[in-house]
């Protein structure tokens, strides 16, 4: 299967036009000629089949062959929020394998001890889409602009949150507090993890403490055990 990426498709057009990037690949290096069929994704839910009408190294034109909406939709709405990882490759990792998993929203908080304040976006957001693509998922996760902690915490959010910590309070596991095909806001932490003041925050703003076991995870395996547990809680 050859998977294409392509955001600005319009789902109500016959023909779209690969960009030069993609025509480039298309014609050069994977020596496609007209007649071979290519599958797209937009990120937006849909999958098409097209077939190359112009192989044309630098605007390759493509007829839309048929188009599958919706495809593979999860039946559950997953946000994570995580810290970036003072070595970004962490981050990069995480944002690619939870991409393969399956989840819709991430944002990066900045917390008291987080000791990396700031990621760029756009590169990270080119790893989603290698591993949406390496993964053939029709939809693309979103990624958020760094934003402090407390403003994310008292943002409006219409699902079950929770905030994973190290502290010896009470807490839950996602099995025994996970409704079935809902919306969740998960917080991850820093390497120091969430200060007593964050976590008391989060509580008085109605998220739940949370636990991911008796092991202390590294930020980005926590964030993806929480990933793979609520992927896991939803299959039918």
């Amino acid at each position: 299967m050859q998977l294409f990426y392509t955001p600005d498709i319009d789902a109500a057009s016959s023909t779209y036009f690969l960009n030069e990037e993609e025509s480039k690949h298309c014609v050069k290096v994977l020596r496609l000629q007209p007649g071979d069929e290519i599958e797209l994704i937009d990120g937006r839910g849909n999958f098409y089949t097209a077939a190359i009408a112009d192989a044309h190294p630098k605007r390759t034109q493509l007829r839309i062959v048929s188009i599958e909406k919706d495809f593979h939709k999860r039946n559950h709405y997953l946000h994570i929020a995580i810290a970036p990882t003072k070595n970004i490759e962490r981050l990069e990792w995480f944002l690619e394998k939870a991409t393969e998993i399956g989840i819709d929203e991430i944002s990066l908080i900045i917390c008291q001890r987080s000791e990396r304040k700031e990621a760029k976006v756009e590169r990270l957001n080119k790893i989603i889409t290698a591993a949406i693509k390496q993964s053939i998922k029709a939809w693309h996760p979103v990624l958020n602009e760094p934003v402090a902690l407390n403003k994310l915490i008292s943002t409006r959010f219409d699902g079950q949150k929770f905030i994973a910590h190290c502290e010896p309070d009470d807490k839950f596991t996602l099995k025994e507090e996970l409704k079935p095909f809902g919306k969740y806001l998960i917080l991850i932490g820093p390497e120091g993890d969430f200060t007593p003041k964050e976590i008391g925050e989060a509580l008085n703003n109605d998220f739940k403490a949370l636990t991911l076991g008796e092991s202390r995870l590294r930020t980005e395996t926590a964030a993806l055990e929480a990933c793979f547990e609520v992927n896991f809680l939803n299959r039918v």
